[in-house]
Parts: structure tokens; C-alpha cells; sequence
């Protein structure tokens, strides 16, 4: 049978969503080059008109998607290893939201070759709930606080936060950095432009990237490596593990951008896994009042910080 363009009309749940988001829904499993190559050339269009990935949908919007062949879509089945660590993950539920301290390893989203990740074995562990949708993401080895809406409302005022110039929606992370990070080093801005290099995906710095800020605090000076805070202001792909080793002061175990010398020079000393942790996230409830959520520092960064002396609850 002959595909034909489908019309779609936007509704208030999905009001404020990104078009590269809303078509990733729509067509599940086809690759977002896919679908950025049908923005660019117009065959995606929003009430007749060009469009780009970012642009954002308003109730009543049309949006015209091209005939498209789509995988068979994937029944993902229940991984008890992964229930087991989003049990003991959970650090913070109210009606609107889930934070949980996302352990590193644990990808946020099946794809990529993953079979399944984070969000949709916490829809099969909790059936009852018929939304569930990640507010925003962290690397496969990031470990610490995500935030994921339980109703579509939540979704689009989180997602305003993350937009607004003033940032009510805060995260913060900290993290062990090779060699001694300068103390006047404090706004790291440098463009990242995603790449592809033999079929891997990497983050670099370029003069055609896209702007990108994080603010960075000096916590602690320790043997071998600095103990920062990073404050990403923009939220870009592997943002700060890039800003760091663009400096000479890569994540320590950072598999990616820390160089294998290094690697081994870290392991040697029991360090066998990205020391990147998101702390804390602060955000604005349904009814303005501020909420605040800290995950505790897991190993090997709590073992390290420990065994030089320090307390990793203080920080």
C-alpha cells in the first residue's frame, strides 16, 4: 500500500515540545539524522511553513510529515538488574516529578545499539502511571540527579525553566579533573560542534560549534587532579567533559576525551570510571515554591575524595 504525508495537529499536551522531539515520538526508530535531513530539506513543514529542529509547537499547529519506512516498533521486556537500581535510585517523588540518582553506566534511553536504557524500564516498573518522559538527559557514564515529569504540564513548565535567561532551573556537578585547575578559570566559553570519527560520536571545539558556557568553581586542590564544581549554563552534548580536556584538564576516567596514558595512570590508583557526578538539581514547583534535590557522591569519586582526606558530603 502506498504511503501517504500525514497531517498532524498538535495538541495542548504537546504544546511548547521541539519539532525534532515531537517527530522523534511520532516515527520511533528512525534515526534523527533522518529526521533533521527532513526539516533542512522541507519535506517536515509546521502550518505550511519551513521549519528547524528547535522550533517549538503550539496547540493547534499542523505539522506535515512526510511517507516514511519505520522498523517494526521494539517491545521492550522488563531487565530485573536494571529495576533493581532505579528501586534504589529514587531520591525524590512528588505528583508532578521523579528524581533519581542515575548510576553511572545506565544509558538514559535505548538506542544507539541499546536494546533498552532508564525511561523505559521505569515505565514497565511503574505500569500505573501513564506518563513518564525524561526532562532532560546525562551522559551513559554521568551518574547522579535526573529529572523526569509525570504529567505533560510538568514536562512544559521544566522545560520553560531549562529556556529562561535566568535558569530556574539549576544543576550542578562536580568532578575530579586531571592537574591543577586555575583558580581564575571560572567562565569556560568555547562553541561544540558533534562530529562523527570512525563511526563514533565525539564533541569538539570549533569555530562553527554552537555556543556553549559552563561556569566552574575550584573545590578542592588534591594529588594529581582538582576537585571542581561545573555549572553548565547552556546544555550541549558532553559540554563539560569537553570544556575540561580543551583546557589540558580532562575528567579524570573520562574513556572519551581523557588520553590512555592517563587512563591507566588513574586506574593504577583505582579510578574505573568517569568522576562526573550531577549533585545537586534545583527547580520551581507547580506552585512557585523551590525544591532542591542532592544525590549523594557514589565511587570511585567518594573512595578517592575520602582516602585524601576530605568528605565528599560537604561539597
Amino acid at each position: 500500500m502506498e504511503k501517504k504525508v500525514q497531517w498532524m495537529t498538535v495538541d495542548a499536551v504537546k504544546e511548547g515540545q521541539r519539532l525534532d522531539n515531537f517527530l522523534s515520538n511520532q516515527l520511533k526508530g528512525l534515526p534523527k539524522g533522518r529526521i533533521y535531513k527532513m526539516i533542512r530539506t522541507g519535506e517536515v513543514r509546521i502550518n505550511k511553513g519551513r521549519c528547524k529542529p528547535d522550533s517549538r509547537l503550539s496547540a493547534g499547529d499542523i505539522v506535515r510529515i512526510p511517507p516514511v519506512d519505520l522498523e517494526p516498533p521494539q517491545e521492550h521486556v522488563a531487565h530485573r538488574g536494571i529495576q533493581i537500581k532505579l528501586l534504589d535510585a529514587l531520591v525524590y517523588e512528588d505528583e508532578d516529578v521523579l528524581v533519581l540518582n542515575k548510576p553511572s553506566g545506565l544509558a538514559v534511553h535505548g538506542g544507539s545499539g541499546l536494546s533498552t536504557g532508564l525511561i523505559e524500564q521505569l515505565r514497565l516498573l511503574r505500569p500505573h502511571e501513564k506518563f513518564l518522559e525524561l526532562v532532560h538527559r546525562l551522559d551513559r557514564e554521568t551518574s547522579g540527579c535526573l529529572l523526569v515529569a509525570r504529567r505533560p504540564s510538568a514536562l512544559r513548565r521544566l522545560h520553560k525553566q531549562l529556556r529562561d535567561q535566568d535558569k530556574t532551573l539549576q544543576k550542578r556537578y562536580v568532578a575530579l579533573v586531571a592537574g591543577k585547575w586555575p583558580q581564575y578559570l571560572v567562565d569556560v566559553e568555547a562553541p561544540l560542534e558533534k562530529l562523527e570519527r570512525g563511526g563514533q560520536r565525539i564533541v569538539q571545539v570549533t569555530e562553527n560549534g554552537k555556543p556553549s558556557h559552563t561556569r566552574i568553581r575550584v573545590l578542592e586542590q588534591l594529588d594529581g587532579c582538582t576537585l571542581i564544581e561545573a555549572e553548565p549554563v547552556t546544555g550541549r552534548t558532553h559540554q563539560i567533559r569537553v570544556h575540561a580536556a580543551y583546557y589540558k584538564h580532562a575528567v579524570v576516567g573520562d574513556p572519551k576525551y581523557q588520553l590512555d596514558d592517563a587512563l591507566h595512570q588513574w586506574r593504577v590508583k583505582g579510578i574505573t570510571g568517569l568522576c562526573l557526578h550531577s549533585r545537586s538539581i534545583g527547580f520551581n514547583g507547580a506552585t512557585g515554591h523551590h525544591v532542591t534535590v542532592v544525590a549523594p557522591i557514589p565511587n570511585p569519586m567518594r573512595g578517592f575524595l575520602v582516602a585524601s582526606g576530605c568528605d565528599p558530603e560537604i561539597y
